[in-house]
């Protein structure tokens, strides 16, 4: 898994790019992809504007394609690393949400084919 880092408003520094880069490669056993595929994953982390006055605010968003489906999960809060943290546990809940939606779709066809050969076409 390649993971592409671009930042907004901010620097980025050697000890955020480890933390994003620790982060997502925990992700990728949740992504299955293709023995040939390699999902690139897009992360883009910044201050969502330099005007507030009462604190910054931080944004993190993930972009990740895997077998042909686009992946997207995004996060806001008043900490660099808490938005990199909710938005790594979005990414891991929708992939798993769709992982799980596959496999349901896989037994309701097979328990169907199951069905039809065990007590015929009615």
């Amino acid at each position: 898994m390649k993971i592409k880092i671009t930042t907004t408003n901010i620097e980025l520094t050697s000890a955020i790019e480890a933390y994003v880069e620790e982060k997502i490669k925990s992700v990728e056993k949740f992504a299955l992809a293709h023995k040939n595929e390699n999902p690139v994953v897009d992360v883009e982390i910044g201050k969502t504007t330099n005007h507030h006055h009462s604190g910054d605010v931080f944004r993190a968003e993930a972009n990740i394609v895997v077998r042909g489906k686009h992946f997207r999960a995004t996060s806001e809060t008043a900490d660099l690393y808490a938005a990199i943290d909710d938005m790594r546990n979005e990414l891991v809940r929708v992939l798993s949400s769709d992982k799980d939606k596959t496999r349901t779709l896989f037994r309701r066809g097979a328990g169907a084919i199951k069905n039809m050969l065990r007590f015929g076409k009615e």
